[in-house]
């Protein structure tokens, strides 16, 4: 698997060359993956990529959470967040259609102040060149995900410490309102062990991206 190191900023600046190259170098919307475990900064990396985009998109692949009443009703609410609790026929439908590119198609986002999805939270207009979506289970080696895989063009896996990782979530859990001791019993019994499942198949990434 190929990497890239260097500042924050000149990882940045390597990505949008990268995404540059392969938008030369095709006649159909780019479609890029931003793949990593809990906590690695998947979010935040998009974000900066999507600023030095012209026309490009965003596609969570947290607002294909199953809401919480869903959950509950499965019985799987005490792991929201593994690889089941997501609506993945949901979104290998959107991104479908986002990557033949005929149509405006609206997408869910995630509230975490609520936790919860918001339909059609998000447009990917018809023009976007570029659509990004990030998400835990890109590269995850089971049918329903690899199938996902398969509708990008790349998938970039980002790897963070996980020192970092886990002080992060941890502080999240917080910010929207766990309590400390139930914030850091959750990172370690349920987001680290997706993590676990994550960095299993990490290495059928196109690229390995450092970013702390």
């Amino acid at each position: 698997m190929e990497s890239i190191d260097g500042s924050r900023a000149e990882i940045v600046v390597q990505l949008l060359t990268r995404i540059e190259a392969l938008c030369a170098n095709s006649s159909s919307r780019v479609l890029i993956g931003i793949a990593g475990c809990p906590g690695a900064g998947k979010t935040t990396l998009t974000k900066l990529l999507l600023d030095g985009i012209p026309e490009a998109a965003w596609v969570p692949m947290d607002g294909f959470h199953l809401s919480d009443a869903v959950l509950t009703d499965r019985g799987t609410l005490d792991r929201k967040g593994a690889p089941d609790t997501f609506d993945t026929e949901g979104y290998f439908s959107a991104l479908q259609r986002i990557k033949a590119g005929r149509e405006d198609v609206y997408v869910p986002s995630f509230d975490r102040d609520l936790e919860q999805p918001i339909a059609a939270g998000l447009r990917v207009p018809v023009e976007a060149k570029v659509v990004i979506s990030e998400g835990n289970y890109l590269l995850l080696a089971r049918d329903e995900w690899d199938r996902i895989h398969q509708l990008f063009d790349q998938v970039w896996f980002v790897d963070t410490p996980p020192e970092l990782r886990i002080s992060r979530l941890v502080n999240r859990h917080m910010r929207y309102g766990k309590p400390p001791q139930f914030a850091r019993e959750w990172v370690q019994e349920v987001d680290e062990a997706n993590a676990a499942l994550i960095e299993e198949d990490a290495q059928s990434a196109d690229l390995l991206v450092p970013f702390d």
